[in-house]
């Protein structure tokens, strides 16, 4: 399959576009509004070394995305988009080293390919209108590959130091496990290449020295604020060790599930069938590639490269096998795996392939617009807007299958491009309408809003869990336990942020209050069809409250 030069650049405008689209986009679930809030309280605290959630000490993440975040707040000032800026701003330069990558060990097409592939994931579109640390990892990850690819062949500084620094970035973006895929990737080109012996060369060794010294500021911030402070307590305990909790809790207690952040354990299918919707449209042309470029390596037939299999196959692996799993760490794997599906769709096909690769793409294509019909007939403002947008969809439908299967169209070209501009349009459709509708339910963001009239307010929660609020009020969140409520002095301009279970407790204890103002939230995250339904929504949305002494 080839790619026409000016399909491509229109794509891929498009598809830069559709991931822009989002930056603007309202919260709506929780870890955004905390990671966005963490850099905040930096600058409240003119302290860029410590972490706070709050105005209490954090101790969870690295801090290299919240450096890049502040620095974005200082420039831009606080606002949705700058916080997602820094983070979109990689994934863009991800996709561009994918470019180089496939461009370096296969050809130009391939790369154009990749690029499409690495812009126009289902995951990868609704990842960037929130923005996680994954967003930082596409880029380091990938980027570190390609320099040490490099560096493999010729031993140039520039290529050792780029090598270094991203590892390092990535290191102090999501702990060690990352060195697992960046070396891991040149484990298995060295080990497939028979070229093992060439891993004790001095420039790997000043490449792994140079990594540890850029990592040294994440490892001092760590002890500043933890280490050399034993009586603090984190994690309900004292004497925490922060070195020790990025370099052992924070990896390995994830993986094993026993560090003091845990989930429930997870399957070991969890990653593939994430999958299959995470990495649409093109997670069935994934596996079929895999599994016949492992089915090449047993017969001995070459690859252009092993870097993109061995670190995807390992990352794979190990996201499998771990305890602690969560949808986006599967987008750490697009770049990777774009390569690996590029490659298998710019060869020669078999009759075989080519009507698995229809019949898979065409699918893809059928299941999302009949979803969006559903969302949008559930959800659609007026009746009116409801038919008229679903027999616009139906329409492009069938237009579309019929492109695909007209008669005398040969080559997967077609549904190639059919899976890229549907994509385009879905998620155009879902970030300019559906998710800035759901985040009008999150009682969270009006609730600040309301607030933020009143510039003298000292605003409390109770507790932990609404980060999107402490985001979007403009002044520092307090956070006390509801046992101290009672002890609070009354004050008309201390406002507090609390949940109905919050309220009962202080009607049970007798506790006086003032209340100021309800507003329904939806406090999940996962979707319930009810949601969506206008004469059925009252039934999963909960009261929350600003109240004052």
């Amino acid at each position: 399959m080839v790619i026409n030069k000016r399909i491509f650049l229109l794509l891929l405008i498009l598809g830069v576009a559709v991931n822009l689209l989002g930056l603007n986009t309202p919260f709506f679930t929780d870890d955004p509004g905390l990671y966005a809030s963490v850099p905040k309280q930096m600058i409240y605290h003119h302290n860029y070394w410590c972490l706070f959630s709050y105005n209490h000490d954090w101790l969870d993440k690295p801090h290299f995305p919240f450096w890049m975040i502040m620095i974005s707040y200082k420039i831009f000032g606080i606002h949705y988009w700058s916080y997602k800026l820094p983070g979109v701003a990689c994934f863009f330069l991800g996709v561009y080293y994918v470019y180089l990558f496939a461009g370096r060990f296969y050809n130009d097409n391939v790369a154009r390919i990749a690029v499409l592939v690495a812009l126009l994931t289902q995951h990868g579109i609704m990842s960037n209108t929130d923005v996680r640390a994954e967003a930082y990892l596409f880029c380091f990850l990938i980027g570190a590959i390609y320099h040490l690819s490099k560096l493999k062949d010729t031993f140039k500084i520039p290529h050792l130091l780029l090598a270094a620094v991203l590892t390092a970035f990535a290191v102090m973006t999501k702990g060690l496990f990352v060195l697992i895929g960046i070396y891991g990737a040149l484990f298995g080109e060295l080990l497939l290449t028979k070229q093992l012996n060439k891993l004790w060369q001095p420039r790997y060794v000043v490449l792994l020295l140079i990594t540890i010294v850029l990592v040294l500021p994440e490892l001092i911030a760590l002890y500043q604020q933890f280490d050399l402070h034993p009586e603090k307590v984190v994690f309900g305990h004292k004497l925490v060790s922060g070195i020790r909790f990025f370099l052992w809790d924070s990896q390995f207690g994830r993986f094993l599930n026993t560090g003091p952040i845990r989930r429930s354990s997870g399957s070991v299918f969890f990653i593939l069938h994430t999958l299959l919707w995470a990495y649409a449209p093109w997670c069935f042309v994934l596996y079929y590639a895999l599994v016949n470029n492992v089915r090449k390596i047993i017969r001995k037939e070459k690859l252009a490269e092993y870097y993109t299999l061995s670190g995807g196959l390992v990352l794979l692996l190990l996201f499998s096998l771990s305890g602690f799993q969560l949808p986006f760490y599967t987008n750490i794997l697009f770049p990777l795996f774009s390569i690996i599906v590029a490659d298998a769709l710019s060869g020669k096909t078999s009759p075989r392939f080519h009507q698995f690769i229809m019949a898979s793409q065409t699918l893809y294509i059928v299941v999302f617009i009949l979803l969006i019909c559903i969302i949008n007939f559930l959800f659609a403002l007026t009746p009116a807007l409801k038919v008229a947008i679903s027999i616009c969809w139906f329409v492009l439908l069938a237009i579309i299958l019929f492109y695909i299967f007209k008669p005398r169209q040969a080559g997967l070209q077609p549904v190639f491009y059919m899976s890229c501009a549907i994509m385009i349009l879905i998620n155009s459709y879902l970030v300019i309408l559906f998710y800035p509708r759901l985040s009008s339910f999150k009682a969270e963001i009006s609730a600040a809003r309301f607030l933020n009239s009143d510039t003298k307010a000292k605003i409390f929660v109770l507790e932990n869990k609404d980060n999107i609020f402490q985001f979007c009020v403009n002044k520092p969140v307090q956070l006390i336990p509801i046992s101290a409520f009672g002890q609070q002095s009354n004050s008309a301009s201390s406002y507090y942020y609390i949940h109905q279970e919050s309220l009962d407790y202080l009607k049970a204890n007798h506790i006086n209050y003032h209340l100021v103002k309800a507003f329904k939230d939806y406090p999940r995250e996962n979707i319930l069809p009810k949601l969506l339904m206008d004469d059925r929504r009252a039934s999963v949305l909960d009261d929350v409250y600003i109240v004052t002494k």
